[in-house]
């Protein structure tokens, strides 16, 4: 069927062959490539298109054919609009195949690197209620359904709390349940949600800088600890009644935090926190080890499949006992730490000198003298005269952020050539792209992908690379 030349089209019966990278379905028309929203492989759809760029257009599903086998029921009421969850529709075991197909594209394509069979993917046992940190926005501007704008008998109370809508910084989608992690999460957020417009606390308007209710972050342990930190534009007494109601109806939780930010960003890793009750940290432990979790700490955000996340780390690694390990971004140490017991020494380097403190206070906690950690930028630490001081490295871990390794630090890698590198990726794509970097002097001898967030798009990976002879 040929497009018309206006900017929508609609086309019927269209086959979607393949699921992309974002989790779109694709379909091909002309020689021309649609990505449908929602969309699986083997779905037979009616759908409402849009011209986009040269090489591909963009469609929504407007009605079924064909379902795919693949294909399930979404159990959450917000799904379709949150965005949160983008593979809910799609089966866990198909998920786990394609996420593996997600990193195996990227090595091809964006890599072209030559690379072992790849270890079949670490799933996780808990694909709900998996998280122990989840980050709430108050609005005054909640986004509204189509059904709720066209009906004009009810009042509209445009207060909410939830996860801002995709692409919209001064919208937030109105959560009920979320199905990321357990109970009381969502009660507390409710009971939050509730009390506020009880005691007319007014929610934050982010366009205006107005309102007081700004953010809500919530996290827990393995071991049944809570953490509750509200962020208000400014504290005041109606804060205060809010904080006091929260602390009388959940009595449990192990550190009630606020904090006061008046800036134009909802970051808190520069403002100074306070204790309303408890205290000011949580414990987790991961196997025998504690570590202590603050309100700014960088920790993994799936306990359960970090413990397993780390203990593959340790066998692909293969460590003998008397390396010399140096943990490349590091965070609060939970690697570095988590490994100690593996090997001679572990040094640590970190940008955030806060996670640095962290890591500190988690080797005292654990009674650990083997592990070094320092706090500053990769690029300008990482250097011969940091090694000269310390020792060349047997291995190396390096966990990046999702924009990866900077183009210094890969060159220091290379100029370095330490016998191995462990690289833990939370990005296929820049996973790839610093393979074929690194493969200049490294061969790729072991990689394995471990889903960390189900339901999600994100994966982790570990690769194992080593000195070419």
């Amino acid at each position: 069927m040929r497009k018309p030349k206006n900017k929508f089209y609609e086309l019927e019966h269209v086959a979607i062959t393949a699921l992309s990278s974002e989790a779109k379905g694709i379909a091909k028309l002309d020689g021309k490539v649609i990505f449908v929203d929602n969309a699986l492989d083997g779905d037979i759809v009616n759908i409402k298109a849009r011209k986009g760029r040269k090489n591909y257009d963009t469609g929504e599903i407007v009605s079924f054919i064909e379902k795919s086998n693949k294909r399930i029921e979404p159990y959450c009421a917000h799904y379709e609009f949150c965005g949160g969850c983008k593979i809910q529709h799609l089966s866990y075991e198909n998920q786990l195949e394609w996420k593996t197909q997600v990193l195996k594209d990227a090595l091809d394509r964006i890599g072209k690197v030559v690379y072992p069979k790849i270890t079949p993917i670490l799933g996780c046992e808990e694909t709900r209620f998996y998280r122990n940190k989840l980050d709430y926005a108050a609005s005054n501007s909640r986004w509204l359904t189509v059904a709720e704008i066209n009906d004009k008998d009810t009042p509209i109370d445009r207060n909410g709390i939830g996860f801002h809508k995709a692409g919209m910084f001064d919208k937030v989608i109105d959560i009920d349940t979320c199905y990321h992690m357990p109970e009381p999460a969502n009660a507390i957020k409710n009971f939050i949600r509730k009390t506020a417009k009880e005691i007319s606390l007014p929610f934050f308007d982010i366009r205006n800088q107005e309102g007081n209710l700004r953010n809500i972050m919530i996290r827990n342990t393995s071991i049944g600890e809570w953490m509750v930190c509200i962020s208000f534009f400014e504290w005041n007494n109606t804060a205060q009644e809010l904080m006091q109601r929260i602390k009388n109806e959940f009595p449990s939780i192990t550190a009630l935090l606020y904090t006061e930010n008046s800036k134009g960003n909802d970051t808190i890793y520069d403002l100074d926190i306070q204790v309303f009750m408890g205290r000011d940290y949580i414990v987790e432990h991961l196997n025998s080890l504690k570590f202590k979790v603050g309100p700014k700490s960088f920790f993994q955000t799936n306990s359960k499949q970090c413990i397993k996340l780390y203990e593959t780390v340790k066998e692909m690694a293969g460590f003998h006992g008397d390396e010399l390990l140096y943990d490349l971004y590091c965070g609060v140490g939970s690697i570095g730490i988590f490994m100690s017991q593996s090997v001679k020494k572990v040094v640590g380097i970190e940008l955030v000198e806060a996670a640095i403190n962290d890591a500190y206070e988690n080797v005292a906690m654990n009674d650990i003298q083997n592990c070094k950690f320092y706090a500053s930028d990769m690029r300008t630490l990482f250097n011969q005269d940091f090694i000269k001081k310390h020792g060349k490295p047997d291995v190396i871990i390096t966990d990046p952020p999702r924009a990866g390794m900077h183009p210094d630090v890969i060159q220091q890698l290379l100029d370095l050539a330490c016998e191995k590198i462990v690289y833990v990726s939370c990005n296929p794509h820049t996973l790839a792209n610093e393979l074929n970097l690194l493969c200049e002097k490294y061969v790729i001898t072991k990689i394995r992908p471990v889903d960390m967030f189900p339901q999600t798009l994100h994966l982790e990976t570990i690769a194992i690379l080593e000195l070419k002879k």
